[in-house]
């Protein structure tokens, strides 16, 4: 039940991308250059989101648990660290310069979108290359 859930979830997030065109790197570029022919309309998207998200991640926080009644698993931290701002920025990057984030990403593999496969492709790259880093840092080597 918990993979049919999170299927639909996942399901309802790429029609909402594609609804509202955010997987085109096009509207996200257009969305980041303030000095040129600059578009609001991913920060529509965002403020939306926001509107559905934040009251959900307070009624989940009070419940302690998920719909399914499962654990519910926040994350922990509360300090902003360097490492934060280090993946954050390397995120923010690639987002500029790919106007393609994770989501989207996704959906235009499902398009047989080649910016999309490869933009995928990096990412998981650059996600194995941390692992290796952060298991060499914590054994020493």
């Amino acid at each position: 039940m918990t993979t049919a859930i999170a299927f639909f979830c996942g399901l309802v997030f790429g029609c909402g991308l594609l609804l509202s065109g955010m997987s085109q790197p096009s509207q996200v570029l257009s969305f980041l250059d303030i000095t040129g022919n600059w578009s609001p309309n991913l920060a529509l998207v965002m403020l939306g989101a926001l509107a559905v998200a934040a009251p959900a991640y307070r009624l989940a926080r009070q419940r302690g648990r998920t719909l399914l009644d499962e654990p519910l698993q926040l994350p922990a931290a509360q300090r902003i660290d360097r490492r934060l701002l280090a993946g954050a920025a390397l995120f923010g990057i690639g987002w500029g310069l790919a106007g393609i984030c994770p989501g989207p990403a996704v959906v235009l593999l499902g398009s047989a979108s080649p910016h999309g496969a490869l933009f995928l492709l990096a990412m998981l790259v650059g996600r194995w290359t941390f692992e290796q880093v952060a298991k060499r840092r914590s054994t020493g080597d």
